[in-house]
């Protein structure tokens, strides 16, 4: 088994710290000697570990002064009604998003097989962008809905920018989450583009059902967080 590098250990440590309120917004960090001897490295991996935090935006030196916060890792809860604007701002964080692709095509596999597709092949609807918390990127996202039950939706995410919206120009008036699946991952090339991180950062992918009140499926989707920006709180589904 391939052994988690130190630098990476002490940023997931001060993270940590971060997201426990030790250190706030705008608090500076200890001294890259003062790290140095808290996790009984060089400071040349402190050093390394501060910098992948400042380009995952979770920190930012000031030259001769020192490092400093500028964020809090952002709570967001995974429970059985997830909703992104709700979310962010109930964390105190100004939420908005960024379209990455808004197209209709066919299913794959496993598209047809979480909505419950039988009369294949059918057109789904593709919904890619990206997720953002105080103009930070936080998240990019995938989310597929049948197409033959909602038509016209492409243009109503692209005018709301909004999935609960949207949907309920459908007549969806409530939705909830029947499964989700969480896992750990490294930032490929793109992901780490769209979320100003390095390549191999880590992330959080979660992979959810959502269903319409007769408890039919109405979306699959999958969420790529940036690991160090935001902190999943699972309620009971």
């Amino acid at each position: 088994m391939a052994r988690t590098a130190i630098w990476t250990s002490i940023s997931s440590a001060l993270t940590s710290d971060i997201a426990e309120g030790r250190y706030g917004p705008g608090d500076k960090l200890p001294t890259e000697a003062a790290l140095a001897t808290r996790f009984g490295v060089n400071r040349h991996t402190v050093r390394r570990a501060l910098a992948a935090m400042a380009e995952s935006g979770l920190v930012h030196p000031r030259r001769g002064s020192g490092v400093f916060v500028t964020q809090t890792p952002t709570d967001y809860p995974i429970g059985r009604r997830v909703r992104f604007h709700q979310n962010l701002t109930a964390a105190g964080r100004t939420p908005a998003k960024t379209i990455l692709t808004l197209e209709t095509r066919l299913a794959d596999t496993k598209e047809a097989d979480a909505l419950k597709l039988t009369n294949l092949p059918t057109d789904v609807h593709v919904y890619e962008g990206l997720s953002l918390a105080d103009d930070t990127p936080i998240a990019v996202f995938r989310s597929v809905f049948p197409a033959a039950r909602f038509p016209g939706l492409l243009n109503d995410l692209d005018d709301t920018r909004s999935v609960t919206q949207a949907l309920l120009r459908h007549g969806i008036a409530d939705y909830t989450r029947a499964s989700t699946r969480l896992t750990a991952k490294m930032a490929n090339a793109t992901q780490a583009l769209h979320l100003r991180i390095s390549e191999g950062a880590p992330i959080l992918r979660t992979v959810g059902i959502n269903i319409d009140e007769s408890g039919t499926p109405i979306e699959f989707g999958h969420t790529w967080f940036a690991g160090e920006r935001v902190t999943l709180t699972v309620d009971d589904l």
